[in-house]
């Protein structure tokens, strides 16, 4: 597996990293919790190395479900973990807070629920625009310095957040969306990432399911998957009348790959990391089956030509790919 450093902090990692959002259980549909399991291992032999969670997905089942999985093999990879939301006693998230003190005890938390004594990347998940930068990145600092974290970062921040963040720190990464269907990070977001050394980590890559192959016109989703709202981060991506036309682009997709013995998921792998900003692209694995196919996108670099072809089909079909659409955060 190719390996790739983020940024300039020194942590490599590989082409693919192994994303846990679908291991919460509750938020992404129905999940074998032994495939998955499964999955976390085999994904390890065939050469992943980082392992991407939240507190959030859940929340915290992903996060002990992944501790379970990988057992005494953590420290042969990269673990990141995610924090910046308040619960309720029930466990509800009710907000964001990434307050000094807020962020200390939500990463202990983190720790004691992934089984290990540091995390080699922590996250702020998204922006909390009550709390000053600066105290929010002292707290990360004082993680580092306590040997709980190796490596801090961002998610879903803008240049704008992210300019004010490396004023009292290094950012080693910021993760946020990108696949074919929502590229409104090459507007900004991936160009200053590459210009300012720091790494991106791709979520969503295979547009949540979209660009997997897997879903038809009569796909439905079922009661506590997220993406039943319709919404996918504010873009309409799983409104009826936007689903139907993304599917045609999908089976067009097919057809691209297809004609180099590869899927569509594949397809939608290699276009994501094939950008030179990006350093990773997180993909969800439910079993050992998607593991494989997913990996062997990394061997694929798309020409020119095929990413022009790919363009075409969204024009023709008329599917907006949200190129020029603000970042909402």
């Amino acid at each position: 597996m190719e390996q790739r450093e983020l940024g300039n902090s020194g942590l490599y990692t590989s082409a693919i990293g192994f994303g846990t959002w679908e291991m919460s259980t509750t938020q992404y549909g129905a999940l074998d919790v032994n495939e998955a399991s499964i999955a976390v291992n085999s994904a390890i032999d065939h050469g992943i190395t980082l392992f991407d969670t939240a507190e959030v997905y859940g929340p915290f089942h992903s996060e002990r479900l992944l501790a379970k999985a990988l057992g005494e093999k953590r420290k042969d990879i990269v673990l990141v973990s995610k924090v910046g939301f308040e619960y309720d006693e029930d466990g509800k998230n009710v907000g964001r807070n990434s307050k000094h003190d807020h962020v200390i005890a939500r990463a202990e938390g983190c720790l004691e629920r992934l089984e290990t004594d540091y995390l080699d990347l922590l996250l702020i998940h998204w922006p909390d625009h009550e709390t000053p930068f600066e105290e929010t990145m002292e707290a990360l600092e004082r993680l580092k310095r306590d040997g709980k974290i190796r490596h801090y970062g961002v998610s879903n921040f803008t240049p704008d957040m992210m300019d004010e963040c490396k004023k009292y720190g290094d950012l080693a990464a910021n993760q946020v969306g990108y696949h074919m269907f929502d590229r409104r990070m090459e507007s900004a977001v991936l160009p200053y990432c590459q210009k300012e050394n720091i790494g991106f980590m791709a979520y969503g890559t295979l547009g949540f399911g979209l660009l997997s192959g897997a879903f038809t016109p009569e796909t439905s989703f079922g009661e506590g998957d997220w993406r039943s709202s319709g919404n996918a981060f504010r873009l309409p991506l799983f409104q009826p009348e936007e689903f139907r036309k993304e599917l045609k682009v999908v089976d067009r997709l097919k057809d691209i790959a297809k004609r180099y013995e590869k899927s569509v998921a594949q397809l939608a792998i290699a276009w994501t990391i094939g950008h030179p900003a990006v350093s990773v692209g997180l993909v969800g694995v439910r079993n050992e089956w998607e593991l494989k196919e997913n990996v062997a996108a990394v061997e694929w670099t798309l020409s020119e030509d095929i990413r022009e072809e790919i363009n075409t089909v969204f024009s023709d079909e008329d599917v907006p790919t949200h190129a020029d659409t603000e970042q909402a955060i």
